[in-house]
């Protein structure tokens, strides 16, 4: 890599003070993106990245071609039906977005587009759309449109017979909405302006303006967000409440929207829960009274209060109930054991219990989109770290199954023979036993001169399970293993995995990831200068803290939208996601957590000392995890790292938390980071 200066960050001492506790932040004057002074620095480190990497740029583009070669460009997703229309969304040859299409009642019918995405974007660097509903009587569709990329959606309403694209404009919403039977009356979700909080569900009339549309909730608590739903069986409109620890919902008839909603059950500090119609009953997915890996509850329609549940599935202590779907004939049941996904099949007659079987123990089954009500037909999506993405369905009665679709891995090379996926399991310096996925080609010799990328993000009780990745074979097929860590934090060995992951216990996250990589190590698979390390958002925050903690173990980091600023974001209220959050990471205004959360907090932690290489990307509109916080860690870095490696900060001035939009736009931010790694082994000739 070229010899040349890196940017140098001027300082401006900020005093924080907390608890009698003095921070001084040199950097915080990079927190308002209106300055000049902000944007010409973040341009001169894109200019600095540049220079860098001017070498493999080249390479860049082989590795984006290479993994845009190995996608079906006109492609379409496998339909399914929906009030009497098939719908598709595919994708043309050579365009970025997709189309969305339906037919009435046979696939043989004519082809109605719904949206062209391609068309909707022109003139826009970022565009996204979302929350696609479609009005009962099939006439209308509401819909959303971010261009920015802060999540901040302008709903609209088309006229899906004339294409006429209706006067009612809703601003900052979610994206989403939904109908009520008449066909003329919409919820949705609006945002707080400032910290983008999911704060009020709002009713809209069709062909009115939306300084008309009545509040029908408002969500007072800022630790809490809302949003509004229709059940399954189309018979209920639901607003939702949720923190990281306590759910809470209303209901209303779908075909009454001018009824005051209901509350089902009021909230209670610590208790989750959430509720599936069916028949003459609500059916409550709930960790109540002490069932960390949830169970499931029955209550009559009327009388919905939690003193009214009654058990319909017992806690099991070994098995993570994650959610029901509920059939005319069926119930299905989706469970996690041992990080193993499971799929439940029952009768409601109680006739019937089966689960399909899966043999794997480096795979990932879900249920797919299931809309359908009055069917005996289950789709659901299968895949494995060797085997690319089906999509099946299968039938419950007869328990005969179709694949309806199998990922094409085109470019001619892809043989999944040729590749090896293990289950491993290392101990970590409490002694827990914490599970890695890990895949890499069978020519690949393990030993101390192999590349590993270790992948994990760990927070949130989000599960990263093993799953297959066209994109990942250009690192696999140049002799790179790829581990994903699924530690602490995250919930692949149930609710008590996460929640031994999170607020006092965040550290176990970290020293998991470490404990991995050293168990790598000992077990010959690399050593740690060929050892790699990659997160993303919260994820980030692992990176950064496993870089103070075990910057020797690793030859190079990615950290993608880093959350590393932990302790002043958590401070700032005003900040998009920060009071919802307590719960995960803790209030830093109570003193002991302030404490803890200082101890880990990557921007706080930076010391003069040897770092590795370290790639950090962000978007300058990202509303999860604002752009100043990796701008200001970097600028902390390069103050007081005492090495000479390159730390190179890639900013996507037009892009969000998410990147860039576009169907192939995207896996250009995959090849900058494959690059790096790949530079680094000396393989950018390859």
């Amino acid at each position: 890599m070229s010899e040349i200066t890196p940017p140098v960050a001027k300082k401006i001492p900020k005093r924080l003070e907390q608890h009698g506790d003095l921070r001084i932040d040199n950097y915080y004057w990079m927190n308002d993106r209106e300055n000049p002074e902000v944007i010409a620095h973040l341009k001169a480190e894109n200019a600095y990245y540049q220079e860098l990497t001017k070498h493999s740029q080249n390479f860049q583009r082989v590795l984006f071609e290479e993994m845009k070669g190995r996608i079906k460009e006109d492609d379409a997703s496998v339909p399914y039906k929906k009030n009497g229309y098939w719908y598709i969304t595919k994708y043309e040859t050579g365009k970025e977005y997709p189309i969305y299409t339906r037919k009435r009642e046979s696939l043989n019918a004519e082809e109605e587009i719904i949206f062209d995405g391609n068309e909707m974007a022109k003139g826009h660097d970022y565009f996204n759309i979302g929350g696609i509903a479609i009005s009962p009587d099939n006439r209308l569709a509401a819909f959303g449109v971010d261009t920015v990329s802060r999540r901040q959606y302008t709903l609209r309403i088309k006229n899906l017979i004339t294409g006429e694209i209706y006067a009612d404009k809703i601003e900052n919403t979610t994206g989403g909405a939904v109908w009520a039977d008449d066909n003329r009356t919409l919820f949705y979700t609006n945002k707080d302006e400032v910290t983008l909080r999911s704060d009020r569900i709002f009713k809209h009339k069709l062909r009115t303006d939306s300084n008309e549309d009545q509040l029908v909730f408002n969500e007072t608590d800022d630790t809490f967000s809302t949003f509004v739903y229709k059940t399954k069986s189309r018979k209920y409109i639901i607003i939702g409440s949720h923190s990281t620890l306590t759910s809470e919902y209303r209901i209303v008839e779908a075909d009454r929207p001018d009824n005051e909603f209901k509350i089902f059950a009021e909230r209670q500090r610590g208790v989750e829960y959430g509720i599936s119609h069916y028949g003459n009953h609500f059916y409550v997915l709930t960790n109540k009274d002490g069932a960390t890996n949830f169970k499931l509850m029955r209550v009559e329609l009327e009388k919905t209060g939690a003193e009214n549940w009654q058990e319909f599935i017992p806690h099991r202590a070994n098995v993570l109930l994650e959610d029901i779907d509920i059939f005319k004939e069926y119930y299905v049941l989706s469970e996690r054991e041992n990080g193993l996904n499971r799929i439940k099949i029952e009768r409601w007659d109680e006739k019937e219990s089966y689960y399909l079987p899966f043999i794997s123990e480096t795979y990932t089954a879900e249920v797919g989109r299931n809309p359908d009500f009055d069917t005996e037909i289950l789709r659901y999506t299968y895949n494995s770290m060797t085997t690319p993405s089906s999509v099946i369905d299968f039938n419950m009665r007869t328990r005969e199954k179709e694949v309806k679709k199998e990922q094409e891995v085109l470019g001619g090379k892809f043989d999944k023979t040729n590749y090896i996926e293990e289950r491993l399991w290392a101990t970590a310096s409490d002694g827990v036993q914490v599970p890695l996925s890990v895949v890499y080609h069978k020519s690949t010799a393990l030993n101390a001169n192999t590349p590993l990328l270790q992948y994990a993000y760990g927070a949130y009780g989000y599960t990263v399970d093993p799953y297959f990745s066209t994109v990942r074979l250009s690192l696999l097929d140049r002799g790179f293993v790829y581990a994903i860590a699924h530690v602490r934090g995250g919930q692949y060995l149930g609710r008590p995995w996460y929640e031994s992951g999170k607020l006092f216990h965040k550290k176990n996250t970290f020293t998991d990831f470490i404990d991995c990589s050293k168990f790598l190590i000992q077990k010959g698979y690399t050593a740690p200068n060929h050892l790699y390390a990659m997160g993303g958002s919260a994820g980030g925050l692992l990176m950064g803290a496993v870089m103070n903690a075990a910057p020797q173990l690793y030859r190079g980091v990615v950290a993608a939208v880093p959350f590393v600023d932990v302790v002043t974001t958590m401070l700032d209220d005003t900040i998009p996601l920060t009071t919802g959050e307590y719960d995960e990471w803790g209030n830093p205004h109570h003193q002991k957590d302030y404490e803890y959360i200082k101890s880990y907090s990557p921007y706080d932690q930076v010391i003069a000392q040897d770092y590795p290489n370290v790639l950090v990307t962000t978007g300058l509109h990202d509303s999860q995890v604002q752009y100043f916080e990796p701008a200001k860690w970097v600028a902390k870095l390069r103050e007081l790292k005492t090495d000479t490696n390159p730390l190179l900060f890639d900013i996507n001035m037009d892009a969000g938390h998410g990147g860039a939009s576009g169907r192939f736009e995207a896996l250009k931010e995959v090849a900058k980071e494959y690059a790096f790694l790949l530079d680094l082994e000396g393989k950018i000739d390859i």
